[in-house]
């Protein structure tokens, strides 16, 4: 990918988006629609959406400035917005979290409100205002729905304590284990942000956290004869907002979050599997054009793992009715 040297960003879109969006011959079209849908406030319907909750995806910088990705769960309800412009978070990263401590006044951080049996989702970002022993406060920045392409349903339910999280336990990215959950994976989530979000003082910048589904298979594990190891997954048609590709033309460092249901209890409390790597984006070629439904491909290369047993007190059901929009895709 060419390198865009980041600007003051004057519209809804930073240099990063608008390259990818110009790429697709899109940019006059998306610099209309952002204008018109990315706010600087919740609507009414997002406030009460983030509310009804018992989990919430989060995206900020951990204790080496990288981006990651965790969950932030709760009895639905946890989340509040006192207002258009702020959201309340009831909860921190715990002391087991890769994220615990990075939650300060001043944090760039993403949300992201997902509904697994109904589909919908929310995005936020913002920076954090306030931080107390019970939760956090995060003044809005920008504010946008996404459509419910390529999510699976599920149920997903807050379970109250009973469920001890394990400490993380660093994982070698090839073990077996880790190789199971990407193949089985029909769900994952990435953490991404802007290389200025950490020192910009008008918070134009920022974290952000993104969804992404496939059938069982769309994310290819593999390893080099080094032991290195890449995720390889492909990006389908989407909203062209490229919130996510658009970082990492700028930042290529990315934070992955796999649930694994099937995990060590047995109860359908899961495990949770950080990863951190580099990010490439592969726009054309043969195995762009192998895979059914993508438009380019996003490779990953590996830096660390990370496993947490038992991670938070909420069951996830294994039954699942996959996302009609997933027909016309393939697996590796």
């Amino acid at each position: 990918m060419a390198q865009v040297e980041p600007t003051v960003r004057a519209a809804a879109f930073h240099a990063g988006e608008r390259l990818l969006q110009e790429r697709v011959g899109k940019a006059g079209q998306m610099a209309e629609i952002g204008a018109r849908v990315i706010r600087d406030h919740m609507p009414e319907q997002h406030r009460s959406f983030f509310a009804q909750l018992p989990f919430v995806v989060l995206a900020a910088a951990d204790a080496q400035g990288r981006p990651c990705a965790t969950l932030l769960a709760g009895v639905p309800g946890f989340v509040s917005s006192p207002d258009s412009r702020s959201l309340r978070i009831a909860a921190l990263p715990g002391d087991t979290d890769p994220l615990a401590g990075a939650i300060r006044v001043g944090a760039m951080v993403g949300l992201l409100g997902l509904e697994p049996p109904t589909r919908r989702r929310n995005r936020m970002n913002g920076r954090v205002s306030a931080v107390d022993e019970g939760g956090f406060s995060v003044e809005v920045r920008e504010s946008f729905g996404n459509c419910p392409k390529y999510i699976q349903a599920r149920s997903a339910e807050f379970v109250g304590g009973g469920v001890e999280p394990a400490a993380p336990v660093p994982i070698d990215p090839a073990d077996p284990l880790l190789r199971r959950v990407v193949g089985a994976a029909d769900t994952l989530f990435i953490a991404t942000a802007h290389p200025a979000a950490a020192d910009d003082t008008a918070a134009i910048y920022g974290a952000d956290v993104s969804h992404r589904g496939g059938k069982p298979g769309f994310v290819r594990w593999s390893q080099a004869a080094d032991g290195g190891v890449t995720l390889t997954l492909p990006d389908f048609a989407g909203n062209n907002f490229f919130n996510t590709l658009g970082n990492i033309v700028l930042d290529p460092r990315v934070g992955l979050l796999f649930v694994d249901v099937d995990g060590a209890g047995g109860d359908g409390v899961a495990d949770l599997i950080h990863f951190a790597g580099m990010a490439e984006i592969v726009e054309d070629g043969p195995e762009v054009a192998a895979f059914a439904g993508a438009q380019r491909l996003l490779r990953i290369h590996v830096e660390r793992a990370a496993l947490r047993r038992r991670a938070l007190p909420l069951r996830w059901g294994k039954e699942t009715e996959p996302s009609p929009f997933l027909e016309g895709t393939g697996t590796w």
